[in-house]
């Protein structure tokens, strides 16, 4: 006998169909109870039950995440300090959710302060670690960001597609993943941060020529004065790594200090002479990472957006991730133990900054050498030593160098949306003393704050290395 085949795309065919054969077959009428359950059953089965696909998470959709947030970042215009907070904890708790499921990694309890393990996902529900690991990051930036609407379009997105492959592995992913979320934040939420919020701002004392003044256009007040009192992530303390201090402020000619306010402004004289084709204001520009330029037009001023110095380092983990292949778990790796060393980096610097309080090139040429100067770039609104850019970039680097190697060559392309060219590089140490002078070329430090800031940031980086001993260090090709 030939069976019909196309019946079987209509379900409720099928099934009169089915019946029909039963009764010209003179099958016993019990019988036919049975098999119109049965049918039932495989009709529910074909028209509601489709087949579950297997979800893959990549590096990319990491590295998308994190763009994003990036995005967001500049536009909601966080400090360097606090953007350096934002990057740290989700990429923590991605990272945590990764060392659960792969042995190549080694869970950070124990080693960053106060973090206690985080919960297992139930036996009984199957989960998708590094869709989790991606869960949980995203949802803790949305905690962290003010624009929360922008980092949830994203995250919908890719909801609606893991939704549509296998609704269950979704479903238990995304329960442990807000379960994670909320035991980080739980542990993220008494680092200080909320409590420096209502912290007085800083006392500028006008009256001493060597204290930090606010500086032209925008004259802002400084900022995140108690940086200090955020809970550190591997360093002991805040003051663990105080440099010298800078030389004391004299402007005797035989100075030191002078000698360093007098160099600042001969560069800048130099370079700027040299119009556009200065490397060393090409260098300047593209290192800036401000994200608190005014710009004054008429009566008008209104801020442009760029990244921080931090958003830039993790920009630059992202091409040593995929210049290397690295699957999605060294990419967590790598950007949870950069963002480490630039978060307790800003924590070590901003202690340094408020302690000697000193003040800005600026503020000094303008009122001992020359009134009309400016520097090439316009001067962040916090005291001078020692260079932020110069301690982040030496941690940043140490902590790149130690996953990737030394001799590690790349082309920077992370300014690129600004309208900058790529630049390359031998090596991580190469782009940190390159990041670390490009602040004495712009006019906004002077020598001192650069050299000691970027060593400063490699003794903290490699202090960082040393404690953690991440299960990973010196794998330069992900498998």
């Amino acid at each position: 006998m030939k069976y019909p085949l196309t019946k079987f795309s209509n379900p409720p065919k099928m099934i009169t169909w089915i019946l029909h054969l039963t009764d010209k077959n003179n099958i016993y009428k019990q019988m036919k109870q049975y098999l119109r359950l049965f049918v039932l059953f495989v009709v529910v089965i074909s028209c509601n039950g489709k087949k579950e696909e297997p979800i893959v998470i990549t590096s990319q959709d990491l590295h998308r995440s994190i763009h994003k947030v990036t995005e967001v970042m500049i536009h909601d215009i966080f400090s360097p300090p606090v953007a350096s907070r934002i990057f740290a904890y989700p990429n923590i708790a991605a990272y945590e959710i990764v060392a659960l499921n792969n042995d190549g990694y080694k869970s950070l309890v124990g080693k960053v302060t106060d973090l206690t393990p985080i919960p297992e996902p139930a036996p009984d529900k199957p989960i998708n670690y590094q869709m989790a690991a991606l869960m949980t990051h995203m949802e803790l930036c949305k905690r962290l960001i003010f624009s929360e609407d922008r980092i949830a379009m994203h995250r919908d997105s890719l909801y609606a597609d893991w939704q549509e492959k296998n609704l269950t592995l979704f479903n238990n992913s995304k329960e442990y993943a807000l379960l994670v979320a909320d035991h980080i934040g739980d542990w993220m939420n008494k680092d200080n941060y909320k409590q420096t919020r209502t912290m007085p701002k800083f006392t500028i004392d006008t009256d001493d020529d060597s204290r930090w003044q606010p500086t032209p256009p925008a004259y802002m007040d400084g900022i995140e004065p108690h940086w200090s009192k955020i809970r550190p992530f591997v360093i002991d303390s805040a003051n663990q790594f105080v440099p010298p201090p800078p030389p004391a402020f004299s402007m005797d000619k035989d100075s030191d200090f002078y000698r360093e306010v007098k160099e600042v402004y001969d560069i800048s004289k130099e370079i700027t002479s040299k119009g556009d084709s200065s490397e060393e204001v090409a260098i300047a520009k593209f290192w800036d990472c401000n994200p608190y330029v005014s710009v004054t037009r008429g009566h008008l001023m209104f801020a442009t957006k760029k990244i921080t110095p931090g958003a830039h380092w993790i920009g630059i983990t992202k091409i040593a991730c995929e210049k290397t292949n690295s699957d999605f778990d060294k990419t967590v790796f790598a950007y949870t133990k950069t963002a480490m060393a630039l978060a307790d980096g800003f924590i070590s610097c901003w202690d340094e900054k408020y302690r000697s309080n000193l003040v800005r090139p600026e503020t000094v040429i303008n009122q001992y050498i020359d009134e009309n100067w400016a520097p090439i770039l316009q001067t962040p609104p916090f005291p001078e030593y020692t260079s932020g850019h110069s301690v982040v970039s030496g941690a940043a680097a140490t902590v790149l160098t130690s996953i990737f190697g030394d001799n590690f060559s790349f082309d920077d392309d992370t300014e690129v949306p600004f309208g900058l060219p790529v630049r390359s590089f031998s090596s991580f140490n190469q782009a940190a003393d390159e990041a670390a002078i490009s602040r004495m070329y712009a006019g906004i430090h002077y020598r001192a704050a650069v050299e000691v800031g970027v060593a400063q940031g490699r003794s903290l980086g490699k202090f960082i290395v040393d404690k953690l001993q991440m299960k990973g260090d010196g794998q330069l090709v992900a498998k």
